[in-house]
């Protein structure tokens, strides 16, 4: 069943789940942020967090620690501790860089994070208790553009960035100062912070800007949507090929794993697409999971509209609203769980969609 929310904001940028999915923390897109709880009377706002100064970019939520992490156009990111009394207290990142903070994610054992900015820079944050503050390393080069978006390998030592100079790069994130050991793994040795592991352009021709990448659960695979309306995926243990599909839709903002075979991609189409990779590692396109239809037929819809202008000189808003659960641009996808994600955007609305009560509908459908 779709689960339909509204938080009463005009708008979502960004948002994130708690580890028992009982709170949500939303960006209404502009410079604060918003903790949302689910209760039986529905959804309660809990706290105002104010300490960006500008649109904050992205937002992430570690189940585990119950931190949460901040990026803004201020060129700041904080991580937010909640104290006894259940507020929510920032500490400052040192990020040293001169452009908007653009994103940001936790690794999966979330003692570090990378920030992603507009001065071609990403910032590998830890914590260091001598100082009780939170630093960073910055990886640079062959960066050329805005990085866009960054996701964690499952080991917590690879990270994969994707940037507006139409390219998406594996680097190693290894910090030799958490004492930890060098990693070995699919995409290479990952021993030193900011090896580049591998490079993959978007499209031949160049192709358009990288707005979302994510490892797939084994991390073997990385997908990823580009302003070109197409979906990649990489896959390691095939000699890093790329399997590239240049769909017919709008450019997607978004996109995620949902299990080792299936990709769920959104963006200004305004639903949810699914998508598949088979064993031989083709991709190919499943279904539409938003199966919301207008209520009456297109000429009934239209000598309505005709009548309307004719009698009272209006047209009816109804006329203009989409076959769609969502109004406008899904610009953020989160997974839930194993079965179930979440999608925000331009109108408000923040949609839970659970994909095992839609394998009957949808053919070849099987949720691990």
């Amino acid at each position: 069943m779709t689960e339909v929310h509204n938080l009463g904001v005009d708008a979502i940028s960004c948002h994130a789940w708690n580890k028992d999915r009982k709170e949500v923390a939303i960006c209404p897109n502009n410079n604060e942020i918003q903790i949302h709880k689910r209760t039986t009377n529905g959804w309660k706002l809990l706290q105002n967090l104010q300490a960006h100064d500008m649109h904050v970019m992205d937002i992430d939520w570690a189940p585990n620690t119950n931190r949460i992490v901040t990026c803004s156009a201020d060129k700041n990111a904080y991580v937010w501790t909640q104290e006894e009394d259940g507020k929510w207290n920032p500490t400052w990142v040192v990020l040293r860089i001169n452009r908007a903070a653009t994103c940001v994610k936790w690794s999966p054992l979330e003692n570090k994070f990378a920030v992603g900015s507009g001065g071609r820079v990403i910032a590998v944050c830890y914590f260091v208790s001598v100082n009780n503050w939170w630093q960073c390393k910055h990886i640079k080069r062959p960066l050329r553009s805005t990085v866009t978006a960054v996701d964690w390998h499952p080991d917590n030592k690879v990270l994969v960035a994707g940037s507006t100079d139409y390219k998406v790069r594996v680097f190693s994130a290894y910090i030799s100062d958490m004492g930890n050991t060098p990693g070995n793994g699919p995409w290479g040795r990952s021993n030193s912070l900011g090896k580049l592991l591998a490079e993959f352009q978007n499209s031949p021709n160049g192709g358009g800007w990288i707005h979302s990448v994510a490892f797939s659960p084994c991390g073997n695979k990385i997908c990823w949507v580009a302003h070109n309306s197409s979906i990649c995926v990489a896959d390691a243990t095939k000699g890093n090929a790329v399997t590239r599909l240049y769909t017919e839709h709008l450019p997607f903002l978004s996109c995620v794993w949902m299990g080792p075979n299936y990709i769920i991609a959104a963006g200004h189409s305004c639903m949810p697409m699914l998508y598949s990779v088979d064993d031989n590692g083709q991709l190919y396109f499943v279904s539409k999971l938003d199966n919301t239809q207008k209520k009456e037929a297109a000429g009934l819809s239209a000598m309505r509209k005709f009548q309307s202008l004719d009698r009272q000189a209006r047209t009816d808003p109804n006329d203009n609203a989409l076959d769609s659960i969502h109004q406008n641009t899904i610009n953020y996808v989160c997974k839930v769980s194993d079965n179930e994600f979440s999608t925000s955007g331009l109108d408000g609305q923040l949609v839970v969609w659970d994909l095992k009560l839609l394998e009957n509908s949808i053919a070849g459908l099987k949720i691990a």
